[in-house]
């Protein structure tokens, strides 16, 4: 199957040869071509150039009367398999209720585990099917999903098993994370050594032999888990061949990002409370810092450092951390305006964080996050625009007109 897609306005982050991420000042380029067509094939990019010289074929034909084309977003940190919502504790946090003081009273991750434990499996597909449509509307084609909201054996494997059930029903490229170590069960106050074993020698053995995940997470920050238990079911979880994505430094200065760099981990995220030693670090590894400035702001938290990050040569990736909690949206459009306004990134900025690094951090920056030949043809087209600014501009407004993914469009 062929699609031509003509008169395009400009055809942004077009990337050839393709590149695995951007950083520090290359992150501000987003090279594009103006009065562009492209030509998808099988699926894939398969060529693209100026309309001068636009082939003659006998392909169907979409005109984009002089819209924008972009890669779809990868929006690599989600927890979107969920039961139910949990609003009222969005009106404790208006009464002054912390994040934490909430956790304490047996709400948040506890909430939704509580939920969860109480829903099928064909009810948690069913309301799960229902966000990642959503998410496509808004021109999403890649999401990476946690577990988190079971924290026991059977319902952690029910909720990966309900990812693999999306993998299998949408177009969507997804990513599935094990996430057992979210939060600690009611039960196990008393002794945190016995949950982590559950974790590492009970809930990793069964995912595993299944081949339910491709990463494994943990909330390494105050309040959650330490640095030493993330150790330890990361080098359990290795075992298995899992990479790590940390949940890290989003309450304080947790050794997260430490820990996440030390065991190769694949992505850091959150990322609030990031200084000079953490950057450091950071400078020196392969390891994604990933910022969900749609948790921050629900939260009220301290804003992470992007400026900061970007300007000591770091690259950054965006996601919508979408959950019932502290952030009910997964509106990668609404994520750049919060990176543009609260953290002061510029467009091009913003948007290579939620393409090509967002890829890169959910590992599928060779086939996603760019418009490069050969890789899959998940794109969107704008509704008219008058430049890539405005993406981020009209916080309010849906700007994805038409949606293609894997070379069809939904």
């Amino acid at each position: 199957m062929e699609v031509l897609l003509v008169n395009i306005g400009q055809l942004i982050q077009v990337r050839e040869p393709a590149l695995t991420m951007v950083k520090g000042a290359e992150m501000a380029h987003l090279p594009s071509i103006s009065n562009a067509w492209l030509l998808v094939k099988d699926g894939k990019i398969s060529d693209y150039g100026t309309m001068e010289n636009c082939p003659e074929r006998s392909a169907e034909t979409y005109d984009c009367k002089g819209r924008f084309v972009f890669p779809s977003w990868c929006d690599s940190h989600t927890h979107i398999v969920y039961a139910g919502s949990r609003e009222s504790e969005f009106v404790d946090k208006i009464n002054g209720l912390s994040y934490e003081e909430i956790a304490r009273r047996g709400g948040g991750i506890l909430n939704s585990a509580a939920r969860l434990q109480q829903t099928s499996e064909d009810e948690l597909y069913r309301q799960a099917l229902v966000r990642a449509e959503e998410i496509m509307t808004y021109g999403t084609g890649a999401v990476e999903i946690k577990s988190g909201y079971g924290l026991s054996t059977e319902d952690e494997i029910k909720m990966l098993r309900v990812i693999r059930r999306l993998k299998e029903t949408t177009p969507l490229t997804i990513k599935a994370t094990f996430l057992g170590a979210h939060a600690l069960p009611a039960e196990y106050k008393g002794n945190r050594s016995a949950f982590i074993q559950k974790v590492t020698q009970e809930m990793l053995p069964q995912l595993a032999s299944e081949g339910l995940a491709d990463f494994v997470d943990v909330f390494c920050d105050k309040g959650f888990f330490t640095v030493d238990e993330t150790a330890e079911i990361l080098e359990n979880a290795a075992k298995y061949g899992l990479q790590a994505k940390i949940h890290a430094n989003e309450l304080d200065y947790s050794g997260g990002i430490q820990v996440g760099v030390k065991f190769d981990a694949r992505s850091v995220d959150h990322l609030e409370y990031t200084g000079e030693e953490e950057m450091e670090v950071l400078l020196n590894s392969n390891t994604m810092p990933t910022l969900l400035p749609s948790t921050a702001f629900f939260l009220r938290l301290k804003q992470p450092p992007a400026r900061e990050m970007i300007q000591a040569g770091l690259p950054v990736a965006l996601a919508s951390d979408y959950n019932p909690g502290s952030s009910p949206s997964g509106r990668m459009q609404f994520i750049l305006s919060l990176a543009c306004v609260n953290l002061r990134m510029l467009p091009e900025e913003a948007i290579n964080a939620a393409t090509i690094n967002s890829a890169y951090a959910m590992n599928v920056q060779q086939e996603l996050g760019s418009i490069t030949k050969g890789k899959k043809a998940n794109l969107f087209v704008s509704h008219e625009i008058p430049s890539i600014a405005f993406l981020p501009y009209a916080f309010g407004t849906q700007l994805v007109d038409k949606v293609m993914l894997n070379g069809r469009w939904i």
